[in-house]
């Protein structure tokens, strides 16, 4: 029991600053959409913000997103660490230049009217957050390389802390942008997003720094196989994985738009996100504490007995925004949305009741899988999600019966569902190596033990 108890304490350690980096990050969400949604036309900003702009930019970023997991898995020296950045650098600028051709060029109005099929009104707005957007691509990316090796060496609270740092430049921007009213919505919110990740990559590039000085440069050589095309045999399924899931946010997009009640469904999605993301950011998170944890004796029972509290503490969260005014308070009062559309809002999280705890159990799989090296896994899983998140839209555009909103969330509920199915079946063998692993351990010391019975051990994890 103490062994478990400290082991705990470890996981509490690594996890909470990442939770609450999450937290903030979706945070920064909820604040643009209040502010917006007090600003002229908020409607319409609200709708090219949520419905385009953020959309299209997280798409586009999508392959990057897993960095993150990757450097804390990989960057465990000097070598490494600088192979991987040379890796990151190549693909924020082909990422950047693909951006600047969708804002820049006609092929805006090509993915925005013709694909995504969004509401003229919001075509031309969200062209102009794009734009102001431009540099949110390479900032994310070497950002959450950074964050990673900090993970690794045990100083994930600097992750947090920078996601402080990103939250205070927000509300300052966000402030200016209220009181002036110098700056339409739709800018704001851009503007708000660009300069808070352009904060917090500030931070995390200054803490690095002692860190690298400190760990990586001593620390003994072990991926000495860690070239490119091994960067890239890694990394492939993880980018599949993180395009796969993004690419599904525009689709929602589009399929919203061709149901009923299309620009309301468009203007409250970013705000019910908001809420279902800050419940799902705690399932997140803990993918990279797994990921690290994994190597310690004793780990996999552990970390499965914490996933399964963090299961039972977002999903009684979230019921409890359904089951109490906290619901109207959040799109009517905090949110500044009309009554109509925080109805429409609060009947939506109905649809997505499910989704933060499966976001806990896709965490813990996800990590064991990476933990594992076999990546392919989870890029399977996410072609799964996929098809049934697109299967489950396409009827709901052929009924044309429920408002867009409400069918966009049961897609993605029961996509996750599908997904996260895949990753137990696929994670069998890992979970099983890992539970040998510990069991055997846990034997060795048992024997030490009764061998030297005047000998009592010591609960050192």
């Amino acid at each position: 029991m103490a062994l478990d108890t400290i082991f705990v304490a470890r996981i509490l350690k690594t996890w909470w600053p990442l939770a609450a980096s999450w937290l903030l990050m979706s945070a920064e969400a909820l604040a643009i959409s209040a502010i917006v949604a007090r600003l002229a036309n908020p409607e319409i900003n609200l709708a090219a913000y949520g419905g385009l702009v953020f959309p299209i930019a997280v798409l586009i970023e999508s392959p990057i997103m897993m960095l993150l997991a990757a450097s804390t898995a990989l960057s465990k020296d000097l070598a490494s660490y600088r192979k991987l950045r040379s890796f990151t650098l190549c693909l924020c600028i082909g990422l950047s230049v693909i951006y600047a051709l969708i804002a820049f060029t006609p092929l805006y109005y090509v993915v925005a009217a013709v694909v995504m099929h969004a509401p003229p009104e919001i075509v031309a707005p969200g062209r102009v957050g794009l734009m102001i957007m431009l540099p949110w691509t390479f900032v994310i990316a070497y950002r959450r390389f950074n964050q990673g090796v900090l993970i690794r060496f045990g100083y994930s609270l600097d992750v947090g802390l920078g996601t402080l740092v990103r939250l205070l430049a927000d509300g300052g921007m966000l402030a200016f942008g209220y009181i002036t009213g110098l700056l339409p919505g739709i800018a704001l919110a851009a503007g708000t997003a660009t300069i808070g990740a352009v904060c917090e990559l500030i931070y995390i590039a200054i803490r690095v720094r002692p860190v690298l000085r400190k760990h990586l440069k001593a620390a003994p050589s072990c991926n000495e196989g860690l070239t490119f095309p091994a960067i890239v045999g890694f990394y492939f399924p993880l980018s599949l994985m993180s395009s796969m899931l993004y690419v599904m946010r525009p689709i929602m997009s589009a399929g919203i738009s061709r149901m009923p009640e299309a620009l309301g469904s468009l203007a409250v999605l970013p705000v019910a996100t908001g809420i279902v993301s800050l419940l799902r950011s705690i399932g997140a998170s803990y993918n990279e504490v797994v990921v690290v944890l994994l190597d310690q004796p004793g780990s996999s029972r552990n970390l499965h007995r914490f996933a399964l509290f963090l299961i039972g503490l977002v999903s009684v969260a979230l019921l409890l925004v359904v089951l109490t005014p906290f619901a109207v308070f959040w799109f009517a009062r905090l949110s500044g949305l009309s009554a109509s559309l925080a109805r429409l809002g609060r009947i939506s999280l109905c649809f997505a009741i499910a989704l933060p705890a499966l976001s806990v159990l896709q965490g813990w799989l996800q990590g064991t899988i990476i933990h594992s090296g076999r990546t392919r896994s989870i890029s399977e899983a996410i072609l799964i999600y996929s098809g049934v998140t697109g299967a489950v839209l396409a009827g709901g555009i052929a009924w044309g019966n429920m408002a867009g909103l409400y069918v966009g969330f049961l897609a993605m509920s029961l996509g996750e569902l599908a997904r996260t199915l895949w990753l137990w079946w696929r994670s069998r063998a890992a979970r099983r190596t890992l539970c040998q692993r510990d069991t055997a351990g846990a034997n060795h010391r048992l024997m030490q033990q009764m061998s030297f019975p005047g000998h009592r051990p010591t609960t050192n994890t």
